[in-house]
């Protein structure tokens, strides 16, 4: 049976099937949306804040519980779109504004050009570079070294 998410601030209607997730409802409609540990509930990039309907959502599990203890943006109606299943109708998901780095070479090759909306880390979702502002080389060497660390974090957990 399919239900209807509203995902702001977008302002679009998806439609999901019963108890599927929101990662798959962001992705139906090609919003960027990163999955770095691939829909595991590791890494915290599908990141989403529920505005509306929480209890039409599948209850937050232990891992994605501890995922997003680590998260500093994360606030009580947060929840990773990855292990989040809609149940019902009315859920409002809200994006948060942003674009995610997930290339960094497509970035080195802003070094020095202003974005053009807030450039977010991939693991905490803080505001990395400020819409309107300067892309450093210093901020991509930086968050190279996270995502080799991420690599070698998600490699070990798969091993496990």
């Amino acid at each position: 049976m399919v239900k209807i998410v509203r995902l702001e601030p977008i302002a679009q209607d998806t439609e999901v099937q019963t108890n599927a997730n929101i990662l798959s409802a962001l992705l139906a409609e090609d919003l960027h949306v990163l999955k770095e540990c691939g829909g595991r509930g590791l890494c915290a990039t599908c990141h989403v804040f529920i505005k509306q309907g929480m209890e039409s959502v599948s209850p937050m599990g232990r891992r994605e519980q501890r995922t997003l203890e680590v998260i500093t943006t994360a606030k009580i109606n947060s929840r990773l779109a990855c292990q989040s299943r809609i149940l019902g109708e009315g859920v409002v998901v809200e994006v948060p504004t942003g674009m995610y780095l997930d290339a960094i070479e497509d970035i080195e090759a802003l070094i020095g050009r202003r974005t053009e909306q807030d450039l977010l880390h991939p693991i905490t979702g803080q505001v990395v570079v400020e819409s309107g502002k300067l892309i450093t080389r210093s901020v991509i060497l930086e968050l190279k070294d996270v995502r080799i660390q991420v690599g070698q974090y998600l490699a070990r957990t798969r091993e496990a």
